[in-house]
């Protein structure tokens, strides 16, 4: 499948959304299939020990760092598992994760030049199913999810310290 990239305000110009477009969802799906094979997401997904999360993530989250290979393209993964719902210990989280997941969210380092201003990062939330999910206008979460705006994963990343857009660990680059 062919992937096109440089949404951003091209895009929007041309009367596309920013995010959320098939073949944003398209691209996703591959992440998605990427993220099982590599037991990241899905029935057979490998679990660590949670630890404390916020909002918008999760009260208790998973993190993993990986890469895949996706069109034939290597790119950094850093899949987030987010689990809740306020107060629930990471005990609880083991003995029954499918029942506390309420999203996973993933940032997937595309080729140079897909994005610089985001370090060529593509956004995705999922539902536990693998589904993409909808912010509550219905847009599909996938891509350059909320850029230019003040709010979103775009606006929030950009504060990470190291400039990779990534809290935490500045070990991408």
């Amino acid at each position: 499948m062919a992937v096109t990239s440089g949404y951003g305000i091209s895009a929007q110009a041309q009367g596309m959304p920013p995010f959320g477009s098939d073949t944003d969802v398209g691209f996703a799906a591959q992440i998605w299939s990427a993220m099982t094979e590599q037991r990241l997401a899905g029935a057979d997904a490998l679990y660590s020990m949670p630890y404390e999360g916020t909002d918008p993530h999760g009260m208790m989250l998973e993190t993993y760092y990986s890469k895949a290979t996706i069109n034939g393209s290597t790119g950094d993964l850093v899949v987030k598992r987010n689990y809740g719902p306020v107060g629930v210990s990471a005990e609880q989280v083991l003995a029954a994760p499918a029942k506390h997941l309420g999203a996973i969210t993933v940032m997937y380092r595309r080729d140079k030049g897909f994005d610089p201003e985001t370090k060529n990062w593509f956004w995705v939330k999922f539902l536990p199913d693998g589904t993409v999910d909808k912010n509550p206008k219905g847009m599909r979460l996938a891509g350059q999810i909320a850029k230019g705006m003040d709010v979103g994963c775009i606006a929030c990343h950009s504060g990470a310290d190291g400039e990779d857009f990534i809290f935490g660990s500045n070990a991408l680059k």
